[in-house]
């Protein structure tokens, strides 16, 4: 399935129809599963997948409320006047998105942020390519943060611990996460030097 999406042969969307395909293999080909639990493998893939979108249904609705009360509006026009430098509007981006990251899923923030944000960071000449990594990084320091960490909740099913217990032994990795963010935000070429090499931008 990785290879797949990274090759470019299929979306991560299309990537997920290939489960099936493991599935099969691994009753028929490897001989891995029998084919009496495969119901039960089904059960506990279902209660999972419930789980996981209990949680982004909330999400999304607190960013729908978001939304309807004008508040991105208001932060970008607030963002805009306080007359920020482009190392405080990220530091800034960081924070905002760290907070936003405990309570919405990532494609919410990433609807409701990036167009508030990307105008500013042009004004502040900041790299789009830049500014689109450091909120990436971002999104993945909120997936293992509680309260709303996806990763923490999948993590917690397949081990069978609390989420407390899953957030303990992740926290070296939250740490480590929030150091290569700080690195990637304020030194950009880490970020850079592949997409230039790439198309050749100066």
């Amino acid at each position: 399935m990785i290879g797949g999406i990274y090759g470019g042969i299929f979306t991560p969307r299309g990537g997920g129809s290939q489960r099936s395909i493991c599935l099969c293999g691994g009753v028929f080909v490897y001989g891995d599963l029998k084919l009496r639990d495969v119901p039960r493998v089904l059960r506990d893939a279902a209660n999972m997948s419930a789980m996981l979108l209990y949680i982004i249904t909330n999400a999304i609705l607190f960013s729908f409320l978001l939304t309807s009360e004008n508040i991105p509006q208001q932060l970008a026009q607030w963002i805009v006047d306080q007359g920020l430098t482009p190392w405080m509007f990220l530091l800034f981006v960081n924070v905002l998105l760290f907070f936003a990251g405990d309570f919405m899923e990532p494609s919410s923030i990433i609807l409701i942020l990036a167009p508030i944000f990307l105008p500013v960071a042009i004004k502040l000449g900041i790299d789009p390519i830049h500014l689109g990594i450091v909120m990436t990084i971002n999104m993945e320091l909120g997936m293992i943060t509680p309260p709303v960490g996806l990763n923490l909740y999948v993590a917690s099913g397949l081990a069978r611990m609390g989420l407390t217990e899953v957030t303990l032994a992740a926290a070296p990795w939250i740490l480590v996460v929030t150091a290569v963010l700080l690195l990637v935000t304020y030194v950009p070429q880490i970020a850079l030097w592949l997409p230039h090499l790439m198309y050749g931008i100066q």
